[in-house]
């Protein structure tokens, strides 16, 4: 039986992994319908400034499926219904002062670059992807202030030979105060919804009961946005990955001092001592009613006045019907996609990809990604992907070199290789474009892009977490950045 081609293409989010994947399906010139489904009102995802966002539910401990769940579909569609009130966490983490954290010739994608850098403020970004959808005419793709709640497959009909997907939609109509319903139907779908979605905030004994008592206390970073709210007041960061790092910098001198870190673990960018205006604390073991914070090494702290959580994300999939698709897409338990091929593929699902996942180098990485995808459903790519068996043998191994290894399952170092390794599988995957021009061409990373990444850093690098100092060479007065000598050693790129 002849499998027909795929002639479809829904992409659901737009920010810079959909601008990619868009850019790569548009390239290819074979596609009838490719459609990019976005819930803001513009393109940009993560990178859209929202200045007022309001407080986020929360439950310790809880992963995204329970504190973001599905919307109810209406029985029948099309169809208009009252306006949802349920929290979607569409609102983004971008705070006032934030920049990118990756030099910019290695984040921008590969054909257009960032009109400057190396790290830019967050505007630059979104306009940066907004402006990109437009450079490549794929801005005619969008389907702006569209949620997709629903998707499901639709198991081929008889001869047909190809599964397909249904796409249950959602947009509101301000005119009428409505939610209007419908849906559509696509070969193929890309997954390119983002991570900063749902806030993680792990259990602590306590810490239920003191947000009930002390209301408005305790909030995510992905509520933050400046300093003011906090001036005068003692602070409790949690977190000293990237958002840690630069709120606990922003409130020294404006809250009061010191402001408190809670770290698990050293970072690369810790020195040997707390910056000025700064002490360092364990992990939080309670939260007492009195409205004491308790550390794991017994000290306590009293009056605090605000808690900021800056412990990260986890990716959601409130639109992923489990029932009609065989199953789950995410592990939660274990922190990873379920049944995918080099975090691009799907075992199960030969008409279903994702970009972004791993972020590594972000940008430049959803790129690679996206070409690789556009190339296999264009049915021209240069390397076929491994029979069913093998893709589920790569997976198994993963899940053991990253238990082995005690790192996240979609976590790609960059100082031992790996991410050149995982990129090159998806440059020689892709291969070249037709010699017509239909297809874009998968970028180099060549030695002026690699040797920013080894070198250019936006914070200084005193070691590696287990003690091994790295020695600060150079600083040209700006101290936002430095650059590292070649033969020092390597950072890597964890704070993505």
């Amino acid at each position: 039986m002849t499998v027909p081609p795929i002639k479809s293409i829904a992409i659901i989010g737009a920010g810079a992994s959909g601008a990619a994947a868009a850019a790569a399906f548009a390239a290819e010139a074979c596609f009838d319908r490719i459609r990019v489904f976005e819930r803001r009102e513009t393109p940009g995802g993560t990178w859209i400034y929202d200045p007022g966002p309001k407080e986020l539910p929360f439950v310790p401990g809880a992963s995204p499926p329970d504190i973001d769940p599905p919307l109810t579909i209406p029985d029948t569609l099309p169809k208009t219904t009252a306006p949802s009130s349920q929290e979607r966490f569409d609102r983004t983490p971008i705070y006032d002062d934030l920049t990118t954290n990756v030099p910019a010739i290695a984040m921008c994608l590969s054909d257009i670059p960032f009109p400057y850098g190396p790290f830019t403020p967050h505007w630059v970004p979104q306009q940066y992807i907004s402006n990109y959808f437009s450079s490549h005419r794929t801005d005619s793709l969008l389907s702006l202030s569209t949620t997709v709640e629903d998707l499901s497959r639709i198991p081929a009909e008889k001869h047909s030979g190809r599964d397909s997907w249904k796409l249950v939609l959602r947009r509101h109509d301000a005119a009428r105060n409505v939610d209007v319903w419908w849906e559509e139907r696509f070969d193929a779908v890309i997954l390119a919804n983002g991570h900063y979605s749902v806030p993680i905030v792990p259990h602590v004994t306590g810490l239920d009961d003191y947000r009930k008592l002390f209301p408005g206390r305790v909030s995510h970073s992905k509520t933050y946005r400046n300093p003011e709210p906090y001036r005068n007041k003692k602070v409790v960061v949690i977190g000293n990955s990237a958002s840690g790092h630069d709120i606990t910098a922003a409130l020294v001198g404006v809250a009061q001092a010191p402001i408190y870190q809670s770290r698990r673990s050293r970072s690369r960018w810790d020195g040997p001592t707390p910056p000025e205006g700064v002490e360092w604390k364990p992990v939080i073991k309670e939260f007492r009613p009195n409205g004491d914070v308790v550390f794991g090494d017994g000290s306590k702290l009293s009056s605090i006045d605000a808690v900021i959580y800056c412990t990260g994300y986890r990716p959601s999939f409130p639109f992923w019907n489990a029932k009609a698709n065989g199953g789950p897409i995410y592990d939660y338990v274990k922190d990873g996609l379920i049944g995918t091929y080099q975090h691009t593929f799907f075992q199960k699902y030969p008409n279903l990809g994702i970009v972004g996942m791993p972020r590594v180098l972000t940008f430049r990485s959803f790129e690679y990604q996206a070409i690789a995808l556009a190339r296999f459903f264009a049915g021209r790519n240069a390397l076929p992907l491994p029979p069913r068996e093998a893709q589920q043998r790569w997976e198994k191994e993963r899940w053991k070199l990253v238990k082995r290894e005690r790192r996240k399952f979609h976590d790609i170092p960059w100082d031992d290789g790996e991410t050149m390794d995982w990129l090159r599988l998806l440059f020689e995957t892709a291969g070249l474009p037709l010699l017509e021009g239909q297809g874009k061409c998968p970028p180099v990373l060549g030695y002026e892009t690699r040797w920013a990444i080894e070198h250019i850093k936006k914070y200084p690098d005193y070691g590696d977490g287990d003690g091994n100092n790295l020695r600060r060479t150079e600083d040209d007065g700006d101290e936002s950045w430095t650059f590292l000598n070649h033969g020092d050693v390597k950072d890597s790129l964890h704070f993505i």
